[in-house]
């Protein structure tokens, strides 16, 4: 079952390792260092049994201001905070800094605990509570209860464990289901066990033998053993503290930062779609394409920042934002993230990922701008059934001729199974949304496919127009001028619904509008008579197709060519070669011939053929090639024998 993850937040030294200790009796210091200098510098962990029956997770993050990157990391997962400020020194630097990280990654709930109680007096302390109320009105913490604690004689600890209980007992826990995801902030190696991962739980669900994919890389590895809160587990849930040990895959193959999931449910991108706000204490404008730090998950990573409408941010204002990052990173839409200037670095602001895998968005113009407002009004449409299905156009329009899956698609939306299928039915049903292949799931936009039947017809109508004596265009000549080129799939997908809606005829390797038929003029059908009766006359010595052309000079060349494509199509003539033509019945009592010659003598070579027929080389070897091409004859040598008697 889903569980809550507890995190510290706060000023450096004011106590929040302490505290943990005296909460858990678990030392989350683990550095050599870190009991040397009494900071924190990593991530620490704990655990705590409330009398509600859930174990709360508890992650320890660092509050000096040189290891902020840290404490993002740490954050990561975060569903409450215990906000620590210690009584003797109130609000400070990264009391602030800490705050606003959690405002920006979306932590909803929490509590206040005053540190170091026994070190002041009554009325200092309540002085101190009163700038803390102060400094937390109208955030998340507004009313979130203030404890004040002494981690060094105990005071004030069971009432942080009461409170606790309380807020955990009153949410209600459900099982996790869905793809997986851990945002990785340790990785090691054990003697015995191999490499060791530990993180967050994010969503979803897994178990020991299914495999993962660490992204942005995508090497998988199969789980060989599950531990939270070191007791071993067969399945965990969205929500733990995790370790998981791994096989196939070593150590350094993994970075911290990378996000283990769910094979084939991320997709890695160096663009991304995001709402920003600025926070209000910045002291300088945000510039279009300022070089920043990003905190996603538990990584940290250079960005640059395009503005989509504006060239500069003031302090306090909301932006939309396309992150152009330095590597791919991979994300849901819905995460949180967190900007950092490059140097000096401090917390320039945060938002929400909105599009995981955009295109690079132009901003130059007007009209690019004005774009670009309408696609992220879509982003954030306040009607969630309306906006998902906004968003699956959106990517379809913009995925063009290529299409996305079905796969692709979840990880597009954060949409997976039954949720994805149920959000599909109304788009499909309306032609919207069309599924081009069936065995993956390719699904393009229904306005892309009708832009494609459009230039079809719109090809085949012209065509139609320059050569009316022609049935048809050959099936990949009318590909292979599609542009953007078009694959055989969705050519196929193409030709089967424009033939199933009776717009367009296929036969054999070619097409044709329905509405097109070969009309003849006067001249034209005279003209086919004329070419059809000369080719009769000659019978096996018909004239070349130079000859010809020079017979009808009167008439364009193309013109001519027609009427003999016509001539061959309804079988009148019979094309040898480019420029030999025989008429049909008389090559077919030739081929007839042929064959009683080799029923009777079994083979035949250029000289018996000259004797069978009077043909020069001139027609008798074109001839023996057509019969070969036809499989009537296979030659053996130098000579020719039916190849039926080769079976």
């Amino acid at each position: 079952m889903r569980e809550i993850i507890l995190g510290t937040a706060g000023h450096v030294d004011h106590g929040k390792t302490s505290l943990i200790r005296a909460l858990t009796g678990i030392e989350t210091d683990r550095l050599q260092e870190e009991k040397k200098r009494g900071i924190t510098i990593e991530l620490g962990f704990a655990y705590i049994d409330l009398d509600c029956g859930h174990r709360l997770g508890i992650v320890d993050v660092p509050g000096h201001e040189k290891f902020v990157r840290n404490m993002v990391a740490g954050a990561a997962g975060m569903d409450m905070v215990a906000f620590i400020v210690a009584a003797d020194e109130g609000i400070m630097p990264q009391t602030r800094e800490h705050f606003d990280i959690c405002k920006l990654l979306g932590v909803k709930d929490g509590l206040i605990i005053l540190t170091k109680k026994d070190m002041v007096e009554e009325e200092w302390l309540e002085m101190v509570e009163e700038e803390v109320r102060d400094f937390f009105t109208g955030s998340f913490l507004e009313e979130a209860p203030i404890l004040a604690v002494s981690s060094t004689t105990g005071e004030g600890i069971e009432a942080v464990k009461k409170v606790l209980d309380e807020k955990v007992g009153t949410i209600k826990f459900q099982e996790e289901f869905g793809p997986f995801r851990l945002a990785v902030d340790r990785v090691f190696s054990m003697k015995g066990f191999g490499t060791v991962i530990t993180g967050s739980s994010l969503s979803g669900r897994v178990a020991v033998g299914e495999d993962l994919m660490f992204y942005p890389g995508g090497l998988i590895a199969k789980i060989r053993g599950i531990q939270v809160h070191g007791q071993e587990q067969e399945i965990v849930e969205a929500g733990h503290r995790t370790a998981i040990n791994l096989q196939g895959i070593e150590k350094e193959e993994i970075n911290r930062g990378d996000l283990a999931a769910t094979p084939g449910t991320m997709q890695a991108s160096t663009l991304l779609d995001a709402d920003f706000h600025f926070l209000a204490n910045n002291s300088r404008k945000l510039k279009n394409r300022t070089q920043v730090r990003l905190h996603v998950g538990t990584r940290e990573i250079l960005a640059r920042v395009v503005l989509m409408e504006k060239d500069t941010v003031e302090p306090g204002e909301d932006a939309d934002i396309q992150l152009i990052v330095q590597d791919p990173v991979a994300v849901w839409p819905g995460d949180r993230f967190v900007l950092r200037s490059y140097s000096p670095v401090a917390t320039l602001g945060g938002g929400v990922i909105l599009n995981n895998a955009p295109p690079k968005r132009k901003r130059s113009t007007e009209q690019n701008r004005a774009r670009n407002r309408v696609i992220f009004s879509i982003y954030k449409a306040e009607n969630e059934g309306e906006s998902i299905i906004a968003k699956m156009l959106l990517f379809l329009e913009e995925s063009g001729i290529q299409g996305i899956t079905a796969d692709q698609l979840s990880t597009r939306l954060g949409l997976f199974g039954k949720k994805l299928k149920k959000q599909l039915q109304v788009p499909i049903s309306a032609k919207k949304v069309l599924v081009v292949e069936s065995e993956n799931q390719r699904l393009v936009a229904g306005q892309v496919i009708e832009r494609l039947n459009q230039a079809v017809l719109t090809l085949l109508e012209q065509y139609h127009k320059e050569n009316p004596l022609k049935s048809g265009l050959a099936r990949e000549e009318i590909r292979s001028r599609l542009r953007p080129p078009v694959d055989q799939k969705l050519f196929q997908y193409l030709m089967t619904s424009l033939a199933k809606n009776a717009l367009i005829v296929q036969e054999g390797a070619e097409v044709r509008l329905r509405s097109h038929e070969v009309t003849l003029q006067v001249d034209e059908q005279e003209m086919q008579e004329k070419i059809g009766k000369l080719y009769q006359e000659a019978g096996l010595r018909p004239p070349n197709l130079k000859d010809v052309l020079a017979t009808f000079a009167e008439f364009p060349e193309k013109q001519i060519r027609q009427v003999i494509d016509l001539l061959l199509q309804n079988g009148t003539l019979i094309k040898i070669n480019e420029a030999l033509f025989f008429y049909a019945e008389e090559l077919h009592r030739l081929a007839e011939s042929v064959q009683d010659y080799l029923d009777k003598e079994g083979e035949i070579d250029a000289p018996a053929f000259k004797d069978l027929t009077g043909l020069t080389r001139k027609f008798s070897i074109p001839l023996l090639e057509y019969f070969d091409k036809i499989k009537l004859t296979i030659r053996v040598g130098d000579k020719r024998i039916l190849r039926k008697n080769t079976g």
